[in-house]
């Protein structure tokens, strides 16, 4: 074959350059035509839109083009045409056609018909290459690239944190053990307690459940920073909602007050929001049908919709006292709710939503949570029953965004810290920004799957990661 520079079909589909010689590559969606002329949709994964490959079959010869069947990928020199065809400016006249290599239609999984959602997670490995999870997968890159560029822009430095710990953030247990011990041979003390002393750390460490602990040290010597990583959780929950690995964008912020670091979460939300439709838009329009097929007994809004929505309202400012009591009124005039609510509870999604979609019809910010039901190290408030939280809430989601002020006052964090019986053992270090220049700061936490479950309209968690980790699953 002649060399000829290859052209990505994104750009190839934007070309006016008839007339020229193109080169283009990627994978077979579907073939079609007659004995005297083939029509290949060719797709290469950067955009979700495919170039159309006109082929002369008498030229290249049909016994040559028999194995060019859906999955199969070629290698196309041609003649860059306007095309005559309805929904497409560009098509490619194609002089001379390479088969990298085939896919047997009896073996190949991903045919024309459609697949649910749940078999092409048996498939993940091959999943990346249907329509719905190219466009899904480009948006993912897209909403990472907003959040770098978001705090960049704002001074923020990336911060590296741990990924093995001793310490657990949440104070919730739910940890995967890191170790390199022979687990049929394992060495304990007289109490018949395991010992670590002959582990690769030489104590027991796992997999991180967050950056916070660690990014606030960072957030004392360089002010404003955020870590973007993955985490870690060993709760064993099969719901649409949880994985056991996912990625978390934690910014932490040196002198942010609780209002401060609300504003922050709007403003961060909104711009990747605002990025997403910039950047996106005929990702997030496919999905916004391919969805309905997919989720048929879903409740489909319109996704651009859903997003402007987000970025023409400013989120509601509401205490965890205020929201409380909107919801008891609601039960009281006969609204159902599948959780009990009264104050104390711990909010459930149904409840949250409800704030958003049905009370106030616009995102909230809610704050000021009862201290037991909140993680130690946020910062207590006067009243001795609340601390500074606040969770920002969005529709179809709930709970997108969860953060607080921190306790900078050495004395209430370590009683805290005891009250809930986590060993001093563990953060005698974090207890140290408290003791050498304490400073009031705040940081939030965001769930990037969770942003990634609203942008897209995906219905399940496990369909907005390559290759989910879950219960029973890990695969790939």
């Amino acid at each position: 074959m002649e060399t000829i520079t290859r052209t990505k079909i994104a750009d190839l589909l934007k070309s006016k350059s008839f007339g020229e010689k193109v080169n283009v590559k990627g994978w077979v969606r579907t073939r079609r035509g007659s004995k005297m002329v083939n029509f290949i949709a060719l797709n290469d994964g950067s955009t979700i839109h495919n170039v159309q490959i006109v082929v002369d079959v008498e030229k290249l010869g049909e016994e040559y083009l028999k194995p060019i069947t859906t999955g199969a990928c070629i290698n196309v020199n041609g003649i860059l045409v306007e095309s005559q065809g309805k929904d497409q400016n560009v098509e490619v006249q194609a002089t001379e056609v390479e088969i990298y290599g085939t896919a047997d239609p009896q073996t190949y999984p991903l045919q024309k018909k459609g697949h649910s959602v749940e078999f092409l997670r048996e498939i993940a490995h091959l999943r990346p290459r249907t329509n719905t999870f190219g466009a899904v997968f480009r948006i993912r890159h897209h909403m990472a690239m907003a959040i770098h560029r978001f705090f960049h822009e704002r001074g923020f430095f990336y911060f590296h944190t741990p990924i093995i710990t001793a310490s657990d953030c949440e104070g919730a247990g739910q940890m995967f053990q890191v170790t390199t011990k022979n687990l049929y041979d394992l060495k304990k003390d007289e109490n018949g307690n395991i010992t670590y002393e002959d582990d690769f750390f030489g104590k027991q460490a796992s997999l991180t459940v967050s950056g916070q602990l660690e990014g606030e040290l960072a957030a004392m010597a360089l002010g404003s920073i955020y870590t973007f990583g993955p985490t870690f959780r060993a709760e064993n929950s099969n719901t649409p909602r949880h994985l056991a690995e996912f990625w978390m964008v934690e910014p932490e912020v040196a002198f942010y007050e609780i209002e401060e670091n609300m504003q922050l979460a709007e403003d961060f939300i909104k711009y990747c929001i605002q990025w997403a439709l910039d950047n996106c838009l005929d990702d997030i329009q496919f999905l916004n049908g391919a969805r309905k097929l997919l989720y048929k007994n879903e409740d489909n809004d319109d996704l651009v919709e859903r997003l402007r929505f987000i970025l023409d309202n400013k989120f509601i400012r509401l205490s965890y006292t205020e929201g409380v009591k909107i919801l008891e009124e609601a039960v009281a005039k006969g609204h159902k709710f599948e959780f009990p609510i009264f104050w104390g509870a711990d909010l459930a999604s149904e409840h949250e939503r409800y704030l958003v979609e049905k009370h106030f019809k616009c995102p909230v910010i809610l704050t000021d949570y009862p201290k037991e039901i909140k993680s130690f190290y946020m910062k207590q408030n006067e009243d001795g029953k609340t601390v500074r939280a606040m969770d920002v809430l969005f529709p179809k989601i709930g709970e997108i965004i969860g953060g607080s002020q921190r306790e900078e006052d050495y004395d209430k964090l370590y009683k805290r810290a005891e009250e809930m019986d986590i060993p001093m053992k563990d953060i005698w270090w974090y207890l140290d920004t408290r003791r050498f220049g304490t400073a009031p700061h705040s940081g939030f936490g965001l769930g990037f799957e969770r942003l990634l479950l609203f942008v897209t309209g995906m219905a399940n968690i496990r369909d907005v990661i390559p290759f989910p980790r879950t219960p029973n699953n890990a695969e790939f």
